[in-house]
């Protein structure tokens, strides 16, 4: 089937809040065919986290990728890993994020276990850290991560928890493992099938499993090999023709926000923004539009061009 392309405002809100959801995507079948491959079994019959991850190595059908393997030779074409990655949502989501011929980082299993298999050992369960991956990435360019839930995942089942509007406050990766709690967080509830898709600099971390059955979590890291530029749909974009006009700030309309609806997106706040530093997350949005969209003098309500405002002597 054809990939379906992201639209432009899609695209504005992956450049504002980091992320997009794609619910219930997968089919059920290939949801089933997944679980059985990786070995799903009863909390009851592991041992050990070790022990566990160590035959699911050896038994899975999940295959060692070298990093820099183009995607399209990463996985079997009868793997359902692929089918997952050809459902027309997810291929069209990776092309218009990262292009045609994104190359594999990694991949991993995030398995969390209930609190029994931690009772049985004398611990207790405790959530992941939060954490941003790739600390050290200065590009301007920026990978995907998906995370892909084969199964019914509910809010006692801790689903992964990441901060919507986070991938572009660059941090030391475990500076942040102290915020357990951030304004505005959202935790992983979903159906099978579902398909998060997450800039590589969002925050997050896994949740604490409080249910009687394993949570799987796949994760794909893709890098782009071209420029991540107008990849999507965009028939409803219009093209650069210099810098926009700009809308009145502060003092404004209600319809304001309908009609500009990118700039409405690209300056609305998320629950933990501060009111002054905030406007770092606004500038950072409007640079990060400027590359997708190829036009290098794009700006809304003013807060790149006030700052670039130096005439010459």
């Amino acid at each position: 089937m054809a990939e379906r392309l992201l639209s432009t405002i899609d695209m504005a809100t992956f450049a504002a809040r980091g992320f997009l959801r794609l619910d219930a995507v997968v089919p059920d079948h290939v949801n089933a065919a997944f679980l059985a491959q990786v070995h799903d079994v009863p909390a009851d019959a592991v041992s050990s986290i070790r022990e566990h991850y160590g035959r699911i190595l050896a038994e899975s059908v999940i295959p060692r990728v070298a990093a820099g393997t183009p995607l399209a030779d990463a996985y079997d074409a009868d793997s359902p890993v692929r089918a997952v990655l050809d459902v027309p949502e997810v291929r069209g989501a990776i092309t218009s994020l990262v292009g045609h011929a994104p190359v594999f980082d990694h991949h991993f299993l995030h398995i969390t276990y209930p609190p029994a298999f931690y009772r049985a050992q004398g611990r207790e369960p405790v959530s992941q850290h939060y954490h941003q991956d790739s600390t050290i990435d200065p590009r301007r360019a920026f990978d995907i991560q998906l995370m892909y839930f084969p199964h019914d995942t509910t809010a006692a089942m801790g689903g992964t928890r990441f901060l919507p509007g986070s991938h572009l406050r660059v941090v030391s990766e475990t500076a942040i493992a102290r915020y357990q709690n951030v304004r505005g967080q959202q935790h992983v509830v979903c159906p099978a099938g579902t398909v998060l898709v997450l800039h590589h600099g969002i925050w997050h971390g896994g949740g604490v499993n409080r249910s009687d059955r394993l949570r799987y979590m796949f994760k794909i890291r893709l890098c782009p090999t071209e420029p991540q530029v107008r990849l999507w749909d965009t028939s409803d974009l219009p093209a650069p023709a210099g810098r926009p006009a700009q809308r009145p700030i502060f003092w404004t309309a209600p319809e304001s926000a309908a009609a500009d609806p990118v700039a409405a997106i690209l300056t609305r706040p998320e629950p933990w923004f501060e009111q002054d530093t905030s406007r770092l997350e606004y500038i950072n949005r409007a640079r990060l539009w400027r590359y997708l969209t190829g036009n290098p003098d794009f700006d809304v309500d003013y807060w790149l061009t006030r700052i670039e405002n130096e005439q010459a002597p």
